[in-house]
């Protein structure tokens, strides 16, 4: 069975001024949501210390927001189909710029995990509605690839500018300052999208199906936050009951859409796309080198913040040209794609970052800055490459009213690697670090509870009891997490190879 790929004609109009202007407003979006994904994790010590969280309070501060955008994201997608791409889009941006402001001034720690639970609910809005309205502007095949290649530099730029401009606002301004720098960037969305970006939607939409929905939030959120609390507390009750839930729902999601398709109705997400083994590919790769850069930050932030002992604009030059590379493959992608097939550029691409992992496992207590450094270059290089083409081939393998469910699948994906990313690897490094770890006798039990938790831990610890067991136990820790690192980074190399071998086997021409 062929399974057709919508693309349109080559004599499609090509894109003018206002359309290249409407693509650098969609690429603010992605670039706000990608720092404010990294620049968080900077501003925590100081939200613990002005607003003394609990340690779950600590937990859903940084969970809340992908719990609820990913559990909206199909939703959103398919919303913005109905009602309007742009529509959603201005309506998100609304609600971001005003929960951002909202976030800024929070007093207690219940007030900022519903503003972060809010900050998902708008941001899940934002992103397919950013990728669909691409679809719109570009009908030439070789400038919407350029343009999606643009677009997808904005999850690198923003998470290589994230540590860059919170080192900067925490060093001159109080922690509300990463909430409130989204403000005047979402007024000037919201004004240059009414004016320049144009209106698309389904011709003939049918109703928003709310059980679906629900399906799709129960599918989604349970499944991010047993795989996101697995990776702190292991296999638990509440575990193995939010991960059934979530496969049960996902069960229960597909039979609906199906049985919905086969009724003549309109399902809330069309799965008949993942027929084509294009799509489904492309959005594992993309899952995957979102896995890739979110387990690299992971634990190369730790490694020079806490390892090496850098200041953290300081960490954060050191993984720019990592970064700046993701940017330059991505447009040279573009180029690339019109002499290579995807089953030949997406793999290269995740074998690239592989041997970055690869590179990085040979990191050592050395304070081997310019080996990480050339290790996120690769890695950085290689996601460039892929995401760009993985993008493109999901958009031009589903039909024109079905960008805002395409464009879902593909931020789906996104959000699932980031998670799978922290969890699985984050996992793996916390694994080998307890296990390596000396701690004194002499230190107290709390002390030696927090340093056998984490490398933050053990470096609060070795602070506070000092002397010869203080250097000793930081020594011990500074081992243990670089090994762990080794271990880590072999694993994520290990990956990225299994997805290039699936990609270049799924993508074989048929013989007939």
């Amino acid at each position: 069975m062929t399974v057709a790929v919508h693309r349109p004609s080559s004599t499609a109009p090509r894109a003018g001024r206002r359309e290249w202007f409407g693509l650098a407003v969609l690429f603010l979006p992605t670039l706000l949501v990608a720092i404010d994904n990294t620049v968080l994790g900077f501003a925590l010590p100081a939200i613990s210390t002005a607003l003394a969280p609990s340690a779950t309070q600590q937990l859903w501060i940084v969970d809340a927001y992908p719990l609820v955008l990913a559990g909206l994201l199909v939703t959103m997608g398919t919303l913005g189909d109905r009602i309007g791409r742009r529509r959603i889009l201005l309506i998100g941006v609304s609600g971001f710029g005003a929960v951002s402001l909202a976030a800024t001034f929070a007093t207690d720690p219940a007030h900022l995990v519903a503003a972060r639970a809010l900050l998902g609910f708008f941001g899940a809005m934002l992103m397919p509605a950013t990728l669909a309205l691409l679809r719109t502007l570009f009908l030439d095949r070789t400038q919407r690839r350029l343009a999606v290649a643009v677009w997808a530099t904005g999850f690198a730029a923003g998470a290589a500018l994230g540590p860059i401009v919170g080192g900067l606002l925490l060093e001159h301004f109080w922690w509300g300052s990463v909430f409130l720098v989204n403000v005047p960037v979402m007024v000037v969305i919201l004004v240059a999208g009414a004016l320049v970006l144009p209106e698309s939607r389904m011709e003939r939409p049918g109703r928003l199906d709310p059980y679906g929905v629900l399906l799709s939030l129960l599918a989604m959120g349970p499944t991010v936050f047993a795989v996101k609390t697995v990776a702190h507390d292991g296999i638990t009750g509440a575990v193995a009951l939010s991960f059934g839930i979530g496969v049960g729902a996902a069960v229960l999601f597909v039979r609906r859409a199906r049985a919905r398709i086969a009724a003549g109705e309109e399902p809330l997400l069309d799965v008949t796309l993942f027929a084509s083994p294009v799509l489904r590919l492309s959005a594992l790769a993309n899952a995957t080198t979102m896995f890739a850069l979110t387990g690299l930050l992971f634990f190369s932030a730790q490694y020079l913040l806490l390892v090496v002992g850098m200041a953290p604009l300081d960490a954060g030059m050191v993984l720019l040209p990592g970064f700046a590379l993701t940017v330059v493959a991505g447009l040279a992608a573009t180029r690339l794609a019109r002499r290579f097939p995807l089953r030949a550029l997406v793999p290269a691409g995740l074998l690239l970052a592989a041997a970055g992992f690869g590179l990085a496992a040979l990191l050592d207590g050395g304070s081997e800055v310019g080996l990480l450094a050339v290790a996120a270059v690769l890695v950085g290089g290689g996601i460039g490459l892929s995401e760009t083409i993985t993008n493109d081939a999901i958009l031009a393998a589903a039909p024109p009213d079905r960008a805002g469910s395409a464009a879902a699948v593909s931020e789906t994906a996104y959000e699932i690697g980031a998670v799978l990313g922290t969890a699985v690897l984050g996992s793996v490094l916390a694994a080998v670090y307890r296990g390596a770890v000396a701690v004194p006798t002499s230190i107290g039990p709390t002390c030696a509870a927090a340093a056998r938790e984490t490398l933050g831990g053990a470096v609060g610890a070795a602070s506070r009891v000092g002397g010869v067991d203080g250097r000793a136990l930081l020594a011990s820790a500074r081992d243990a997490f670089t090994g762990g690192v080794g271990v880590t980074a072999s694993v994520g190399a290990a990956v990225l190879v299994a997805v290039a071998v699936a990609v270049v086997m799924g993508l074989r021409p048929v013989r007939v």
